[in-house]
């Protein structure tokens, strides 16, 4: 059964339909530097009298690849579900390039791409159709739709498969697949919502690789994931959500700066003593035999460091920053009482 593009009904696929290259006209008009996304005081509480949001004001910049990162429950399905108008709001404004989802719903959602956790095309159906079929939901012209199909086809690396039954696609090729379905649209806002759980780093990496791209053509991503070695690498900017309330946001950078630790390691020439070497105000752990992790505060000065692990006959190889900065981060700000007790 074939599913319906979020935002599409069948009185919107018809107006669509009868106004060819409106999509265009929308992505295209001046934003004037509006955000590409702005969330003002945004509240929702379900049925059962769970406050899912708590206020939650954010802006995402245009041409900004964001990262919205918080625990299991902190409130990114529900706000990522607001957004993409797939959850109603409770209270508070959600603007997509200066359009509120409210008043001009339908207008909203054209500007907007939705790649969802979950596959939800039709297995049995071939990419090329998957992707075309999609298109004209938004009212896209077949003609164009196939031209584009192929675009975003070979950029997926999925061109080969273009007339295979979905089903026989890896878990990998369905996940960019996902993604080219959604670019059909031409969005100006792409949201992404674990776009790489379940594959392989390689397949993860890949990825990534469109991503940037697709980013750098002019699209404004949102990244929710929850492996944080690719929202570092990947985004500007980031969103931490917990319990309903944003705790922190800002630039990548900015934020991790303001970590308090620094975090290193090691490879020695020769094996780690069976007692590693005490710094006053510095963790040392051994990874393997070869292989020495260290956390130190940023103020400590390295050379100290090199003093005691010579002292102590441990002589270093090679040294490389550790990359899960974030992951600290995160750690630090979400971490439950009783995770800390």
């Amino acid at each position: 059964m074939s599913q319906h593009p979020v935002g599409a009904t069948p009185d919107r696929a018809t107006a669509n339909s009868a106004a060819p290259g409106a999509d265009a006209a929308l992505r295209d008009a001046p934003s004037d530097k509006v955000p590409a996304l702005r969330v003002t005081d945004l509240r929702k509480t379900y049925g059962n009298g769970v406050e899912a949001l708590k206020g939650v004001s954010l802006d995402v910049a245009e041409g900004d690849f964001f990262a919205l990162l918080g625990p299991n429950g902190a409130g990114k399905s529900t706000l990522i579900g607001i957004v993409s108008s797939l959850v109603n709001l409770t209270s508070g404004s959600v603007e997509i390039f200066g359009t509120d989802i409210t008043r001009r719903r339908s207008d909203a959602m054209r500007l907007i791409g939705l790649v969802p956790q979950e596959l939800n095309f039709n297995l049995f159906e071939k990419p090329l159709d998957i992707l075309v079929n999609y298109a004209g939901f938004y009212g896209v012209p077949r003609k164009v739709a196939l031209e584009r199909a192929e675009v975003e086809l070979k950029r997926a690396h999925l061109w080969s498969k273009a007339q295979m039954t979905s089903r026989t696609l890896s878990g990998g090729m369905k996940r960019r697949l996902m993604i080219a379905r959604a670019m059909m649209t031409r969005p100006r806002l792409l949201i992404l919502d674990e776009p790489t759980a379940g594959v392989d780093i390689e397949i993860r990496r890949g990825m990534w690789d469109s991503l940037q791209e697709i980013n750098a053509s002019g699209t404004t991503i949102i990244l929710t994931t929850h492996y944080l070695e690719e929202a570092e690498n990947l985004c500007r900017n980031l969103a931490i959500i917990d319990h309903g309330s944003i705790i922190a946001s800002g630039p990548m950078r900015s934020l991790l700066a303001e970590l308090d630790v620094q975090g290193f390691v090691l490879d020695t020439d020769g094996a780690l003593p069976a007692t590693l070497p005490v710094i006053e105000g510095a963790t040392l752990r051994a990874r393997d035999a070869h292989t020495l992790d260290i956390d130190m505060p940023r103020e400590m000065d390295l050379n100290h460091i090199f003093v005691a692990l010579d002292a102590a006959g441990i002589k270093v190889r090679s040294m490389r920053t550790k990359s899960n900065r974030l992951e600290e981060l995160f750690v630090r700000m979400t971490a439950r009482p009783e995770q800390s007790a």
